[in-house]
């Protein structure tokens, strides 16, 4: 049975932004999108897209607006600034905000929303771009059910698992909580590998080992093949979430616990650690091939 068809606005066409437009396209669905930075519609334009003028249009065209931005900052502008989408005929319209930001962001934006006459849940996701293309994300879905039920058969679209987990700013807190293991287990996988770097092995037989023992997260069943050639001196450049992107990441955890009153030791060290490869100049370096790097920093 093909997938319903559905008149899909998506503001944000990073990485992540265009592989999401670039899966609703594939399954037939009349897909508007506009970006702070035109150029990055292209590849869409050609795909098929239609591309607004504005921000406002685009949420104009669209039934449900679908947004993944880099930070808090580029939500207010794309949102509430001049020619933004609260300025578009949004009346009755949905928003689903997919970006990774603290819920806090989520819970004042869907107050703007709802004063504008809409609905919005917020709905992170988990998974790269690889994923995406799949329909195999996991979405972390926070808002009211019956919005959450309205954004269902969309999210189906992008998603294997779609977890309604509370009201507004829930999806947000439990996708800072999720990525936090990921991120860590970089740097430390990191220091593993510069204990390993005596031995000699070469890399695909060095990720066997580890993926065959508990020293491997899932992750690494998908990772494994990229880190492998980059022991081998093959690195490629990026193609999903990069250093800097992490950084924005551990930063917002830390800004999190603060205002929870609780400590992220782990956390803090590892944003040193991040911004350290970052000052290198690695900061646009797939974060999967972090670890690598980091061995290879010996008397650093």
């Amino acid at each position: 049975m093909s997938a319903p068809r559905i008149k899909i606005g998506i503001a944000g066409t990073g990485r992540m932004g265009t592989a999401i437009a670039l899966r609703l396209l594939s399954l037939g669905n009349d897909v508007t999108v506009w970006n702070r930075t035109p150029g990055k519609t292209a590849a869409l334009a050609a795909a098929g897209a239609h591309v607004a003028a504005t921000a406002s249009a685009l949420a104009s065209e669209a039934d449900i607006i679908l947004t993944i931005l880099t930070d808090a900052a580029a939500i207010d502008a794309v949102y509430s600034g001049a020619g933004g989408l609260l300025t578009g005929e949004i009346g009755g319209k949905l928003f689903i905000e997919m970006s990774t930001v603290r819920p806090a962001t989520e819970q004042a934006l869907a107050k703007k929303v709802r004063a504008a006459g809409a609905a919005m849940i917020d709905c992170p996701v988990g998974g790269s771009i690889g994923p995406t293309a799949d329909g195999k994300l996991f979405g972390f879905a926070g808002g009211e059910a019956a919005d959450v039920a309205r954004a269902r058969p969309l999210l189906d679209q992008l998603c294997r698992r779609v977890e309604h987990v509370g009201p507004v700013g829930a999806g947000a807190r439990l996708k800072l909580a999720v990525n936090l293991p990921t991120q860590v287990y970089w740097q430390a996988f990191g220091e593993a590998l510069s204990l390993c770097r005596p031995l000699g092995l070469d890399g695909a037989r060095t990720m066997d080992i580890f993926r065959d023992t508990s020293g491997a997260p899932k992750v690494l069943e998908h990772r494994g093949g990229d880190i492998a050639e980059a022991l081998d001196g093959k690195l490629k450049p990026s193609r999903n979430f990069d250093i800097d992107s992490v950084r924005k990441d551990l930063r917002t955890m830390l800004e999190e616990a603060r205002s929870l009153g609780c400590s992220l030791p782990v956390v803090e060290r590892a944003l040193e650690c991040y911004d350290d490869m970052s000052r290198d100049g690695a900061g646009a370096t797939d974060c999967a091939i972090h670890p690598v790097m980091w061995s290879q920093r010996a008397g650093k």
